[in-house]
């Protein structure tokens, strides 16, 4: 079957993929995001001269993080699988992958979180203190708005981070464009399908990236 007889059947794959593709993005990066933002200040607030300094909470948390970050997303799928099995109920699937995708993302962005935090200067949070607010109130209040510029810079990055990943996922048992490129253009020999869902991922990417760049030039000129 060429092609141009199997034309109508993949557009209508391809908008599913896209759909699916969007869809693992972004759950992905609102939950992801949303607990990687809370162990990301966890991380930070808790290290040494930190507002809530800590030095066993902080061991924990960082040896946690580091022991599953590094972890190769296809290889973190698989070892997701029964803990998976577990909360939604299969192994395999979207569901499945998404699951895998949250806490993958989480663990990336805690540390993207802490490193844009640090950036932050000493001498405002000194201000804050000096003028009684307290460690509660300068963390959410002063740290936090004050690092937002490189925050979205770094969410940025992970929205494209992820991006990557649905397409891994979908090529190992998920959906998105990552199956529809290995299903219907590396299996069926047809590198036109290939580069249109290459194409299209590189749009998404170009897209978040763009959106991304500017809420940051907006707000780092506040």
């Amino acid at each position: 079957m060429n092609i141009d007889t199997r034309l109508p059947e993949l557009t209508d794959l391809l908008w599913t993929s896209v759909l699916e593709t969007l869809m693992m993005v972004g759950i992905t990066l609102t939950l992801g995001g949303v607990l990687g933002l809370l162990l990301g200040v966890l991380l930070y607030a808790t290290r040494p001269g930190g507002l809530f300094a800590n030095r066993l909470v902080s061991g924990v948390l960082n040896l946690f993080v580091n022991f599953f970050r590094p972890i190769p997303f296809v290889i973190f799928i698989a070892a997701m699988q029964p803990l998976a099995r577990l909360v939604v109920g299969i192994g395999i699937g979207n569901r499945a992958m998404i699951f895998a995708l949250v806490l993958a993302a989480m663990f990336g962005i805690s540390r993207l979180v802490e490193q844009n935090l640090v950036t932050v200067p000493p001498g405002v949070i000194e201000a804050a203190r000096s003028m009684g607010a307290s460690r509660w109130r300068i963390l959410f209040t002063v740290v936090v708005p004050e690092g937002l510029g490189p925050l979205i810079l770094g969410y940025s990055f992970a929205f494209v981070a992820i991006v990557d990943m649905t397409a891994i996922a979908g090529a190992i048992g998920g959906g998105g464009l990552g199956a529809f490129a290995q299903q219907y253009g590396y299996r069926q020999f047809d590198p036109w399908v290939t580069w249109t869902a290459v194409v299209i991922i590189v749009a998404i990417v170009q897209v978040g990236q763009g959106l991304g760049n500017l809420a940051a030039r907006r707000v780092m000129r506040r």
